[in-house]
């Protein structure tokens, strides 16, 4: 606990006896005196950005690229999925770094279950009589191949499926609806999806479910790589599901894997994951009824021409992961905290996600303790997090589904005969053969359990009606990290968190990106402008930035694809999260490895460098400034900017007054903070003791983000408590902010006009008030 802040005392609090005092007393007290003095004098007069300055060039010219590259190369040696010793060893490996860089260091650790798959596999047979059992994993030309994680789905449930195959484009509902205007149902099918159109892995299996599918195969195409597969997450919802709200800590609190508020965040379907080139012959050997007109082009490179129609086991482990910290305690306030944070964890090697922002981070630390040794100390602390488990995001139960022995048997005796339309595939422990066009034979005995037992009727009366497919598939059980570390030390975020910025994919490829709440709008422009660009000799990374146009489209922070969803969207704590190049090919594959960042990402490192550097110096202005850089007339002006695209999806008689009425009053309480960091800035100048009312005025600052919460959360999803920019329900959502106000838009189009109207205009009145609340606390002053 930090002491409080007290005027000094003056000279005339000391008092003398009646009898004068020697002359050499009186003349040490006065040398004393002017020493105290002065000092005092150098401390209030000194330039406090004139300091910054000076430590932001240093701070610059300790960049190394070969370093960051060393870093990178030792982070992504082995495949290191949370919960496996190679995962364990990066723990070691940043804790390391930290401890010998002489900073305080600190591992959290967490008891998890995890689980994961064994084997997986998929054939295909021809009516020209050709087989081809395809390859699940990808064709990696790497010697610890065989210890990459197979593709698979987070929190996808185990099962065998028996159906047609039915593919469905992007597999959102103007894509279903399209398929249903020409006939085609896929209640009872399998549907196989092409990934993309903003819509989540978990958003496609939650659409497909609903309407009655049996199992998802996912693929993604666009600019990837034939032979990679992406693995990724299904669950619905942030965090552990066991310890919703809280944190999953030892010994603590859990739901039961068969409670319901566990099981609803799960899929009720199973889904895997393919390459585009499996998919690509699935594509071209579908039957069945002509792509509608407006997918003509959805199938990029792959052979859309028609849509059809046409066991794998995992095993579950109790895990230690490990959150790693290391602290840089402020000289002044060191109860307000600045954060900086990545994951560390990887679906398999991880050089671009989420190791290029692991290695800036570790030396963004290497930089700060060289400052160190010159004598710097922050104003605020500084607190570096390395996150575990990211990847995962939650958990989920392990269930396991076959077909009964005297099923295959009868199948097999009989030897009947199917005309099949579409290719039929078989996803299992055991190739099955399945044959397209000629007779079927399913020569492996299984046994049928559970709520699928009624799918060996289907089987039997189904068999000669095109396409059959067999699938099984695994399940996992995992947490995320940066979550569980958020509501366990919720009230001290509250309190005291400055800021959380975060790099997930530091270096995907070429050009600079950005996603911040407003009022950091102003500091990323500043930052940008004292960085060199990698790409563009001589320029800054802001002049070809802005050359590109992109300055004013920095990014708002609505998804939940990264760390920075629980500090900004269930604590409030302001955010920024950057990274160069939009998207890269090798996304969640065996592919994404240091000599892919090295011959085609960032081949002399000069992008790491430059992420280093505009997030190592974004964290020493939020810590070392005197009054944070927080600029709330950019909020209120983009608030304006969010209702007027509001205003043209609304009804006529819904009202925008309580949005319109309460961005005033923010604007005007910045406009009032405006002018009181101009006088408190002329007063430090001066060398006034203003250290009290800089404390209030950063507390206003950084608090003001915390008004915009509601402590019901968002309506079916109370975790997400901030009304301003949240993860909306609907894929579909023309909104990507106001998440409420867009769930009542898109979850009222069943209910009669004036129930419609009135939903949105409860939601529009809820956020009002939280802006009224962020304008109150920027004010400071009860109402």
């Amino acid at each position: 606990m930090s002491p409080p802040l007290t005027k000094p005392a003056t000279t005339s609090l000391i008092f003398f006896p009646s009898k004068p005092p020697p002359p050499l007393c009186t003349f040490l007290l006065l040398t004393a005196l002017c020493f105290i003095g002065f000092f005092y004098t150098i401390h209030h007069s000194q330039n406090p950005k004139t300091t910054l300055q000076q430590t932001a060039t240093l701070f610059l010219s300790y960049s190394s690229n070969s370093t960051i590259s060393s870093y990178l190369h030792s982070l992504t040696l082995h495949p290191h999925l949370a919960g496996t010793k190679p995962s364990l060893d990066t723990v070691n490996y940043v804790f390391s770094h930290f401890k010998n860089l002489k900073l305080e260091t600190h591992k959290k650790e967490y008891q998890v279950l995890l689980s994961y798959p064994i084997k997986s596999s998929l054939s295909a047979h021809f009516s020209n009589g050709s087989v081809v059992d395809f390859n699940m994993n990808e064709f990696v030309d790497l010697a610890e191949s065989g210890k990459i994680v197979s593709p698979y789905h987070a929190y996808s449930p185990s099962g065998t499926v028996y159906a047609k195959v039915v593919f469905v484009n992007y597999g959102r509902e103007v894509d279903y609806n399209a398929l249903g205007a020409l006939g085609v149902n896929v209640s009872g099918c399998v549907v196989l999806v092409r990934k993309g159109e903003g819509l989540s892995r978990g958003g496609v299996v939650k659409i497909a479910e609903s309407k009655g599918a049996l199992a998802v195969l996912l693929y993604a195409e666009e600019g990837r790589v034939s032979g990679g597969v992406e693995r990724g997450t299904v669950m619905r919802g942030v965090g552990d599901p066991l310890s919703p709200g809280w944190a999953g800590v030892e010994g603590g609190e859990r739901l039961r894997l068969e409670d319901s508020e566990v099981l609803e965040r799960f899929p009720k379907i199973p889904s895997l994951p393919l390459s585009f080139g499996n998919a690509d012959v699935i594509l071209g050997s579908l039957g069945g009824r002509t792509v509608p007109p407006e997918w003509r082009d959805s199938g990029g490179r792959s052979r859309v021409l028609r849509v059809g129609p046409g066991p794998a086991k995992g095993e579950k482990k109790l895990v230690t992961i490990h959150n790693v910290f290391a602290v840089i305690r402020g000289s002044e306030e060191p109860d307000r905290y600045v954060i900086l944070g990545n994951h560390r964890d990887a679906w398999t090697y991880g050089a671009v996600d989420p190791n290029s922002g692991t290695a800036a981070l570790l030396d963004i630390a290497r930089r700060y303790a060289r400052l160190m040794q010159k004598g710097w100390n922050p104003r605020r602390t500084i607190i570096l997090g390395s996150w575990d488990a990211e990847e995962f995001g939650m958990v989920v139960s392990h269930i396991y589904y076959s077909v009964s022995d005297s099923t295959i048997f009868f199948l097999h005796r009989t030897g009947w005969k199917a005309s099949i339309d579409a290719m039929a595939i078989q996803l299992s422990m055991e190739v099955i053969t399945l044959e397209r066009g000629r007779q079927i034979l399913l020569s492996s005995p299984y046994k049928m359990d559970g709520p699928f037992s009624n799918l060996m009727y289907l089987t039997l009366w189904s068999i000669a009606d095109p396409p059959i497919q067999v699938c099984t598939w695994i399940s996992v059980l995992i947490s995320q990290r940066s979550t569980e570390w958020v509501e366990q030390n919720l009230v001290n975020l509250g309190a005291k968190a400055v800021a959380y910025l975060n790099v997930d994919c530091a270096v995907q490829g070429p050009g600079f990106f950005a996603s911040a709440t407003p009022q950091l709008d102003n500091l990323l422009i500043e930052v940008t402008k004292k960085v060199k660009d990698p790409e563009a000799e001589g320029a800054t990374v802001y002049e070809k930035w802005a050359a590109r146009n992109q300055v004013n489209a920095i990014q708002r922070l609505g998804g939940v694809d990264s760390d920075f969803a629980p500090f900004l969207q269930h604590a409030g704590v302001p955010s920024i999260d950057i990274y160069y190049g939009r998207d890269f090919p090798v996304y969640h594959t065996a592919f994404d490895s240091y000599g892919w960042m090295k011959k085609y990402a960032d081949p002399l490192f000069h992008r790491h460098v430059a992420v280093a550097g505009i997030w190592g110096l974004l964290a020493l202005h939020l810590a070392d400034e005197s009054i944070l850089p927080f600029d709330y007339i950019s909020y209120a002006e983009q608030l304006q900017g969010h209702i007027s695209v509001l205003g043209k999806l609304l009804d006529r008689n819904v009202s925008l007054h309580p949005l319109v009425t309460s961005i005033q009053e923010l604007a005007s309480a910045a406009k009032e903070v405006e002018y009181e960091v101009k006088q408190l800035r002329e007063q430090e100048r001066r060398g006034d003791f203003i250290d009290l009312k800089l404390r209030a005025l950063n507390d206003r600052l950084m608090l003001a983000e915390r008004g915009f919460l509601d402590v019901e959360g968002l309506q079916g999803r109370q975790w997400f408590k901030h009304l301003i920019y949240g993860p909306p329900s609907s894929y579909e959502s023309k909104l990507d902010f106001f998440p409420g106000i867009a769930n009542a838009l898109s979850q009222s189009t069943t209910k009669s006009q004036q129930n419609r109207q009135a939903a949105v205009q409860h939601e529009i009145w809820r956020v009002g008030r939280a802006i009224g609340r962020a304008a109150s606390a920027l004010k400071g002053n009860l109402t």
